[in-house]
């Protein structure tokens, strides 16, 4: 079964390329007035404005995911969520490595991604939330939630959570002089591609949670 899953993954990574090259490159017919973003500023490196931005956002968003994830063993989270946030903690924490060094070479101010101080954590306020991500009172309510209802609880938030990333990439690729430099696009189209195939994942494992027990005839 492995093959044929690396050969569905490829196949998603190919079309949301597909996708993104096709949103990032089309030439906008947008009327005076409509509201849709302004082109950005481009540097002589091919960085604009809304390229920082997003990586900025999303080392944050990235960072709160992780602190999720990290609750799973010690909130009894059944032995498939654990496995399941294993998965996003590495996936993540790899993702926020290559951001940082993107900003980094660019001569970007780099964000902190440390998740020890827990909700004390960047972006955890109300005025610095990204897309999707939990508010400090839904953080509260997932860590103290346990067994059943953390693994409940934890796969309706990272699907929300999930599905605000996705619209961080839209929103990215919608404005006019973004998404241009290569490592960036790749990482945007890697953040689309993995949490789509996620968030399919967990709305299966949200589902079964719903299902009563099998039982066998007495």
């Amino acid at each position: 079964m492995q093959p044929c899953s690396g050969r569905v993954t490829q196949t998603l990574r190919a079309l949301v390329l597909i996708i993104i090259v096709a949103c990032a490159t089309a030439t906008p017919q947008t009327p005076p007035g409509s509201g849709r973003p302004a082109p950005a500023t481009v540097d002589q490196a091919g960085v604009s404005p809304a390229d920082v931005h997003f990586m900025i956002g999303m080392i944050h968003h990235h960072a709160q995911a992780v602190l999720m994830a990290g609750w799973a063993p010690s909130h009894d989270a059944s032995p498939a969520l654990r496995a399941l946030c294993e998965r996003i903690a590495v996936g993540q924490r790899d993702e926020i490595a290559l951001m940082q060094r993107w900003l980094r070479d660019r001569h970007q101010t780099v964000p902190d991604a440390d998740v020890s101080s827990g909700h004390a954590m960047p972006g955890t306020s109300h005025s610095m939330l990204m897309p999707g991500m939990l508010t400090p009172e839904q953080l509260a309510q997932l860590d103290s939630a346990r067994g059943p209802e953390f693994d409940r609880l934890f796969l309706l938030f990272m699907i929300q959570h999930h599905r605000g990333a996705l619209a961080m990439v839209r929103e990215l690729v919608d404005t006019p002089g973004a998404a241009r430099d290569g490592p960036l696009f790749q990482i945007a189209s890697d953040v689309s591609a993995d949490q789509t195939t996620e968030i399919d994942r967990m709305t299966r494992m949200l589902a079964a949670l719903s299902q009563p027990s099998q039982r066998s005839p007495q």
